[in-house]
Formats: structure tokens, C-alpha cells, sequence
């Protein structure tokens, strides 16, 4: 007796391999676990000390459903001056985490029968919140030698297509998406009269080039909903704090949902993410620093051993190529067996990435280069 809907959703294969991964740890195995999205930086002191403190003084009963009024404030401040977005403090939703507030969006969004536009690979939960919402995912081809961007996408358009899905700095092949291609999505979504999800979450974690976001081009504040939060930047994951701001009738719609469901996010946590925004940056260009650092080394290792492998411009992932070796599915079960090494079959983010794998180098240099020494001897 379980729910139709249920069905039409499978497991998230990153946690799948995740959990195969610590279970083999808590056995004894020393494994590398390079399957999941989380900095291994621990939260900045300043965050911690601002959420005891609310803590202690307080702060630990219900808070308002859209968020305190002080984290809106600050949120819209921050979305006016970074990402030049027209919104103000009624304009934003803080919810118990980004994850939370893409499945606000699915089941405020979707009807069923709608379809929504991936560009594959994509972020697993894109498609499984898609399908809950009672709604298909189009899936709409990439380019590799193009950093996975998207192509002549408006002939997956028809008249059932209701939105587009946008993640840049993106999961999961750390691919950035500059002026040129977020103007062309802009003009296929407004001459289509589509809504833009833009997923930012990795904005600050970016290398060598500049973040934008969709939602400030002509035309396009009443038709895109922006998603953020602070676990990534902030190394806040377990913390569950996220937000987004929408056109106002899709808000309302949002706000409705999360009132009726997970009431808010965390009292005390809000007051943890209000240090994150108004307190010092610096953790953060310290920390994107050492995440290059990072990337260099694992995709010169990389391509050393002849897995080909182009540099991420964002985020903290390696796609890499193993099609020499097998699909990317039977080269994560020999790694994970032979090497002891989790990484995550790119055919999770969709059909373009069977012959990948996903690297997540969210991990300390020493276990980046004791996994390729792994990793040639299972390749040679």
C-alpha cells in the first residue's frame, strides 16, 4: 500500500553510494569518499557563536513561516547588491534549506502533465522533485567539449513545457554558464512565456569567472524564481538553511506550502545565517581558495593517467570520462571494490553522463593524491 507517486521516484544514487561507502568505513575499510556535495571545512566559529547565542537567548521557539525579519532583510540586501536582483524583504522565503525550497518550487509550479526542461546532466533531486510534483522532465542534451552547455534547446519546447531548470555554477559537472548562454535561455523562456528555476548555490565557490544571475536580465525578475542558501558557501550543510525569492503569485503559493508542511526553518539557525551574511567574508575566498588548490591537483592527476577530464570553472566536481575503462556505473563498483575509492556513476545526473564519473575533491589534498595513486594502479 504505498503511493503511485513514490513510485515514479528513485533512490538518490549519491547517498546510495554514500551510504555503501560509510558502511564500508564503520567495517574498518579505509575508503575515499569522493561520492558526496559537502565541503569538509567545519563552519566558521562566528556562525556557531550567533546561533548559541540566539540559543541561550531564546530564540527557540516558533519563528515566523517566511523567515525572521532580520535574515529577509539582510538576504534581500544581499540579492539587490551581488546579483542585482529588484526584490525587498517581503520578497523572500527562507526555507530549512535549498533542497526544500526546489521541491516548494516542483509542487508550487507543476501540474500534472507539465513538463519541465533538464539540461542533462543535472542535479539528481531536479528530476525527482519534478516527478513528485506529478510532472515529467524533458531532458535536453549537452555539449562536453562545450562544458556540458546547452545547444539548440527550443526544439524540446511545446506547448506542455512550463519551465526550465538553470544551476550554474552547476552540479554535477561544476560547469558555469556565462552571459551569452543565460541570454539565450532568457529569450527562449521569454518568447515562450517559461519560468527560469535558477539553482545558485555554488555561486561563490567559482574560479576565474564571474557569477550571474538570470534573474537580472530585461524582462526576466517576473519569471524566474532564485534559489540559495549557505551550505555550501559556508560549509553550513548540516544546518538545513536555504531561500529564494519568486514573482509574487508563485510566492504566495510557496509560502502556503511551507506553512503547511515544515512550518519554517530553525529558529536559531536563521540567527546563524545572519552572522554568515553580515559577519566576515574571508572564510570564504579562503576556502574557494584551497578548493582550487584542489581541483588543479586532482585534474592534472587526472588526465596524467589518461582519464580525460576538463577543469570545472565552479563548484567542487570533477566530471570525468572513463569510457576507455568501461561505462561510468561498472568504473564506480570497480574503484569503490578494488581501490576503495566513491566516486558516483555519472549516469545519475542523466543519460549524457553514462560514460562519467563524478569526483567530489570536497576532501583534504592528502586523500586527493592518495586517491590517484589509487587510482593508476587500478587504471594501469
Amino acid at each position: 500500500m504505498t503511493s503511485a507517486r513514490l513510485k515514479r521516484v528513485e533512490e538518490s544514487a549519491t547517498i546510495r553510494i554514500s551510504n555503501i561507502a560509510t558502511r564500508m568505513i564503520k567495517e574498518g575499510t579505509d575508503v575515499i569518499n569522493f561520492s558526496l556535495g559537502e565541503p569538509d571545512f567545519d563552519t566558521p566559529k562566528n556562525i556557531c557563536d550567533a546561533a548559541a547565542k540566539a540559543m541561550y537567548e531564546g530564540k527557540t521557539h516558533y519563528a515566523p513561516s517566511a523567515g525572521i525579519p532580520e535574515l529577509r532583510s539582510a538576504i534581500a540586501e544581499k540579492l539587490r547588491t551581488e546579483n542585482h536582483l529588484d526584490v525587498s524583504e517581503k520578497d523572500v522565503l527562507v526555507t530549512p534549506g535549498a533542497k526544500q525550497g526546489i521541491f516548494e518550487i516542483m509542487m508550487g509550479s507543476l501540474d500534472d502533465g507539465d513538463q519541465a526542461l533538464l539540461f542533462d546532466p543535472a542535479w539528481v533531486t531536479y528530476d525527482a522533485c519534478i516527478r513528485f510534483a506529478g510532472a515529467d522532465t524533458v531532458w535536453v542534451p549537452t555539449v562536453p567539449e562545450k562544458g556540458f552547455l546547452p545547444d539548440n534547446f527550443a526544439e524540446y519546447i511545446n506547448d506542455k513545457t512550463k519551465l526550465i531548470v538553470v544551476n550554474s555554477p552547476g552540479n554535477p559537472t561544476g560547469g558555469v554558464f556565462g552571459k551569452k548562454t543565460l541570454q539565450c535561455i532568457a529569450d527562449i523562456a521569454i518568447d515562450h512565456d517559461l519560468l527560469v528555476v535558477s539553482d545558485e548555490i555554488y555561486e561563490k565557490i567559482i574560479y576565474d569567472r564571474e557569477h550571474i544571475s538570470i534573474g537580472s536580465f530585461d524582462g526576466m525578475q517576473e519569471r524566474t524564481i532564485t534559489v540559495n542558501g549557505f551550505s555550501k558557501a559556508y560549509a553550513m550543510t548540516g544546518w538545513r538553511l536555504g531561500y529564494l525569492t519568486a514573482p509574487p503569485e508563485i510566492f504566495k503559493l510557496l509560502q502556503k506550502i511551507q506553512s503547511h508542511s515544515v512550518s519554517s526553518a530553525t529558529t536559531f539557525v536563521q540567527y546563524g545565517g545572519l552572522e554568515a551574511l553580515q559577519g566576515p567574508q574571508e572564510g570564504v575566498k579562503a576556502m574557494v581558495d584551497r578548493f582550487k588548490m584542489r581541483r588543479d591537483i586532482l585534474i592534472d592527476g587526472l588526465n596524467k593517467m589518461g582519464l580525460e577530464c576538463k577543469k570545472p570553472d565552479g563548484a567542487f566536481y570533477a566530471f570525468a570520462n572513463v569510457s576507455d575503462y568501461g561505462n561510468g556505473t561498472e568504473v564506480a563498483e570497480k574503484l569503490l571494490k578494488e581501490a576503495h575509492v566513491a566516486v558516483t556513476p555519472g549516469i545519475a545526473f542523466g543519460s549524457s553522463g553514462e560514460d562519467f564519473i563524478r569526483i567530489s575533491y570536497a576532501t583534504s589534498i592528502d586523500r586527493i593524491r592518495e586517491a590517484l595513486d589509487r587510482l593508476e594502479k587500478v587504471f594501469a
